[in-house]
């Protein structure tokens, strides 16, 4: 009997013994192709310089509090993120993971407004169907209700916009552009619903993830959204904990939509699974208001800063950027939108396909031409990824797509080392399980 508290009680999971590339690999045997473990594994699962830097790492110094100390990985791996971040980001703090950088990001913004003698400001604005983590800070802030509801009368109180969410929030008599520009501006209808001098912050991925299956928003929203930021003096968090790093082509997502945030956060990707770490990344204008101010930032964890997560991470980061591995995740992500357009673009229970690099969602219908969804009580995300498991493929289904109870999608997430005949392998096994499951 396992003494493990596992995510869902009633599953028996097969053992991970060993990972080689693309694969994980079970105690029987067996080998999965992974294309779904949240995004996190971009540089698959047995890359050398990755595994050395973590071992080197820990016979130099395995622990330092960063409130005594900090080290050199920490210090290395700042630079070289800040080298290539977009805008005015220009100072790192370290954290264990993505829920973590959220919720450190909400009380940066909060103490912020605190130190520029704002402390009216105090409201946070974000979208529906969105997922920024399950700390209660990080879980108030997404707008997906069925992670919400149970935990509701303890969650902060915070405002909650349309996404933009094209495929089915889109009507047919409107262009993309005007559809962006119109979700966009709930940003303002709701900072001057709420007080146009007490809104601090708001929080958008710019790939939806988890909760809507990798939606990037039309050109031009995000511009719009930056645009209603500077306007109201309001912070622009942007959350790429899971669309970052690489994976939507740009090492950083938001290049894509040509903006920069004022606070940025990162985990998954930044990891790649070899250590757990995440980042929030703030402006200049930001961290000085700290150091000129009370000099203190109020938040902390004990393992921010941890030298051998940031170790692994900054090995991780170097063959991002020396390899040029996002734009090979872009090349890559060209290869599979045509396989997935060429077996699912007909495919009668098959919506849309959408995404970005080696970002890929497929929303799942009863009919095409309706676009209905699966009715909920047929679980038919859970049931494409036993039928996944068993074919050998690692992918992400999730329900609750339109509005956290209806809806079915399967999120795709590669390693960017994928090559086309995994692809092809992908596709495949994709295919095998849909059918098993529909």
């Amino acid at each position: 009997m396992s003494h493990v508290f596992p995510r869902h009680t009633k599953s028996t999971l097969p053992v991970a013994v060993a990972g080689d590339g693309c694969y994980l690999i079970d105690a029987d045997g067996k080998r999965y192709l992974d294309c779904g473990d949240a995004a996190v594994s971009c540089l698959g699962h047995s890359n050398p310089a990755v595994i050395k830097a973590v071992q080197q790492q820990v016979e130099k110094i395995a622990f330092a509090h960063s409130g005594f100390m900090t080290s050199e990985p920490a210090e290395t791996l700042a630079d070289l993120l800040i080298k290539h971040a977009p805008g005015d980001l220009e100072r790192v703090y370290f954290v264990s993971g993505g829920s973590e950088a959220t919720e450190a990001a909400i009380k940066l913004a909060r103490q912020y407004c605190l130190e520029i003698g704002q402390p009216e400001r105090r409201h946070v604005i974000a979208r529906k169907q969105s997922y920024h983590g399950n700390t209660l800070g990080a879980l108030s802030a997404g707008g997906n209700e069925w992670r919400r509801a149970q935990f509701a009368p303890m969650l902060i109180g915070m405002s909650h916009i349309a996404a933009c969410y094209e495929y089915a929030e889109k009507p047919d008599n409107e262009s993309s552009f005007d559809y962006g520009q119109r979700v966009a501006n709930e940003l303002e209808a709701e900072i001057l619903r709420l007080g146009p001098d007490t809104v601090m912050a708001f929080m958008a991925e710019p790939v939806v993830g988890a909760t809507l299956g990798a939606v990037p928003a039309v050109d031009g929203y995000f511009q719009r959204i930056r645009e209603i930021c500077d306007q109201y003096g309001v912070l622009l968090i942007l959350d790429e904990v899971m669309c970052g790093m690489g994976r939507t082509g740009h090492l950083f997502a938001c290049d894509h939509d040509q903006i920069s945030p004022d606070i940025l956060c990162i985990a998954k990707g930044l990891g790649a699974g070899y250590q757990p770490i995440g980042a929030m990344l703030c402006t200049g204008e930001i961290y000085d208001a700290i150091r000129d101010g009370s000099g203190f930032f109020q938040h902390g964890h004990t393992y921010i800063g941890h030298p051998v997560a940031t170790a692994a991470a900054l090995a991780v980061v170097q063959e991002l950027t020396s390899k040029d591995l996002p734009t090979r995740a872009g090349a890559m992500g060209e290869k599979l939108e045509a396989a997935l357009n060429a077996a699912f673009g007909q495919h009668p229970h098959v919506g849309d396909i959408r995404g970005r690099g080696l970002f890929w969602g497929l929303e799942l219908v009863t009919d095409r031409a309706t676009k209905t969804p699966f009715d909920p009580s047929l679980g038919l995300a859970g049931k494409v990824k036993k039928a996944a498991l068993a074919e050998g493929l690692i992918c992400y289904p999730m329900s609750g797509t339109r509005d956290g109870k209806t809806g079915d999608h399967i999120l795709l997430a590669p390693p960017f080392i994928i090559e086309a005949a995994q692809i092809d392998e992908l596709v495949t096994k994709l295919s095998a399980a849909l059918d098993a499951s529909l």
